[in-house]
């Protein structure tokens, strides 16, 4: 078996909210456990609940972060929530890529890159953004 390239949280895309920071650890440990399903050449069913698992928490975590937006009157909400919708909808096409072709080469490499680039550069531009927003918000 060749050894496979791991997806990890890198430290330079903390935000500095804890909770956000934890959500953003656990998806990218989510995205690396279904990519060594995929690799290890695991059941179809086991890559299957992976991936549907995933899918979850990433809707999940889009809920808190929408929440947060909304509690912060956040004024870029709606361009930022549009980045979710478009997340999710992407991961529904590899979603039904998967139900129709199983975890194929195409379908790992289209995970560990587009969805591995998109949460990297959604959390760099806009979940940074978000959290700066919310730190320059007095408190009551």
């Amino acid at each position: 078996m060749t050894d496979r390239m791991r997806v990890t949280f890198d430290p330079s895309l903390a935000t500095g909210d804890p909770e956000i920071d934890r959500q953003h650890r656990e998806l990218f440990d989510r995205l690396d456990r279904l990519l060594a399903a995929a690799h290890e050449h695991r059941s179809r069913e086991e890559v299957g609940r992976t991936l549907a698992f995933l899918g979850d928490y990433v809707v999940e975590h889009f809920a808190a972060e929408e929440r947060l937006m909304a509690l912060g009157e956040y004024p870029d909400a709606e361009p930022h929530r549009a980045q979710h919708r478009g997340f999710v909808r992407e991961f529904e096409v590899l979603y039904h890529q998967f139900k129709a072709d199983g975890p194929t080469t195409l379908f790992v490499i289209r995970v560990g890159n587009r969805v591995t680039a998109w949460l990297r550069e959604h959390i760099y531009r806009s979940d940074r953004a978000l959290v700066e927003h919310l730190r320059s918000r007095p408190h009551p």
